[in-house]
């Protein structure tokens, strides 16, 4: 029979081969899916008519037969002033001309952009005041004519109950504006984008007893829309995602979508194939959840990507177009480009010519039609674009 010393080194010895053996049995991370690597094209666009600078490029999109970049230029004494491009191909642009009508409009940068076959209309804004705060407005173009500022009271975007203004959609019924006031998650409404509407307060979609809202993104869906964005529970330290349905822009109806210990918050949306799609930070990585087709109901979480980076997940841009999915991320450390090309269950990165920080300074934004894609980039010291076919997802 062996010695209590000799049982005791055949324990550790046990002990360590079922360690091993779990070890071994244990399933292996998945590795990163292979990164997809489109054919880009540097694309130039030209520096505004006017005072010096170099181009900040904030924004992209497209529809019908135009494309669209929103941004400003920067002088040496850093000095801003709004700028906008067109492409009826996504290679060639020019500059539109713009026509800024007061003080703080003459520095905005645009920072969002939305457009309809009739015109673009865009966000912009200027740090100033003696606070510091953002000084917001919107723009618009129609065929024709010049990006034009359009004059509002300051309180419409600005005052003591001012938090954001973060993105503008576009559809039948007119434009539309998510973004935060004193009171939780608003809405600005516009029929022609020449004049905005708030819409504050409003019950479900302003925060309550059940805690504060907060708005990131709108689509139009079908002659109504959706709003995305999150809720901070009363007592709670993790986000939630929220979507907000409404067919008028006035009246809204809440729904939470599904999540996982741990919150997440609902960042971006589009629709695919007449189903909205969202976008958001989650816990481990970035949640992508979807509804029915025609409905703003029945929320799931199909899929996700990326992983929790060195700071707070972020996503900047989100696009569908021909069975595929672009979205614009970043992880505290750069701002990535990828793919899915089944709803979002999977998702690959795209390479891109030149890396992005992720930081306020920075930018990335993608915008997509059946004839390509076009990514705008900003690394805090110059701006750069570039213009690709459509890769296919399995390449």
């Amino acid at each position: 029979m062996p010695s209590p010393r000799l049982r005791s080194v055949l324990a550790v010895v046990a002990g360590v081969a079922v360690l091993l053996t779990a070890c071994r049995s244990t399933p292996e991370r998945p590795a990163d899916p292979a990164p997809v690597r489109p054919a880009w094209r540097a694309v130039e666009l030209p520096v505004p008519a006017g005072v010096a600078g170099r181009p900040l490029l904030r924004d992209a999109a497209h529809c019908g037969s135009r494309w669209y970049a929103v941004g400003g230029l920067v002088d040496g004494a850093g000095e801003t002033r709004p700028a906008a491009w067109s492409s009826a191909d996504g290679l060639s642009w020019s500059a539109l001309p713009v026509r800024a009508q007061t003080f703080y409009g003459r520095q905005h940068v645009l920072y969002a952009v939305a457009c309809r076959d009739d015109g673009m209309a865009a966000l912009g804004a200027k740090t100033g005041g003696v606070h510091g705060n953002p000084r917001t407005g919107t723009w618009v173009w129609r065929p024709g004519g010049p990006v034009r500022e359009v004059p509002a009271a300051f309180e419409l975007f600005g005052g003591p109950r001012a938090v954001s203004a973060a993105r503008l959609a576009a559809g039948p019924a007119g434009w539309l504006i998510a973004g935060a006031r004193a009171d939780g998650a608003a809405v600005w409404s516009s029929p022609d984008a020449g004049g905005f509407v708030l819409r504050d307060g409003v019950p479900e979609l302003a925060g309550d007893a059940r805690g504060r809202t907060t708005a990131y993104d709108a689509v139009a869906v079908g002659s109504g829309w959706l709003v995305v964005g999150s809720l901070l529970p009363t007592g709670g330290a993790a986000l939630m995602p929220l979507a907000w349905s409404s067919v008028d822009g006035r009246s809204w109806r809440r729904s939470a979508l599904p999540v996982s210990a741990g919150g997440g918050a609902a960042e971006r949306v589009v629709t695919r194939d007449g189903a909205p799609t969202v976008v958001g930070p989650g816990r481990d990585g970035f949640a992508v959840w979807r509804a029915p087709a025609g409905s703003s109901d029945g929320w799931r979480r199909v899929g996700g990507f990326g992983a929790a980076g060195p700071g707070v997940l972020s996503v900047a841009g989100l696009v569908g177009v021909d069975g595929r999915l672009l979205a614009a991320t970043g992880d505290g450390a750069d701002r990535r480009l990828w793919i899915s090309g089944d709803g979002g269950a999977s998702w690959r990165p795209v390479i891109v010519p030149a890396s992005v920080p992720d930081r306020g300074d920075a930018a990335l934004a993608v915008a997509a039609g059946d004839a390509g894609m076009l990514v705008v980039a900003d690394d805090g010291k110059s701006s750069r674009a570039w213009w690709a076919a459509l890769p296919a997802v399995d390449e």
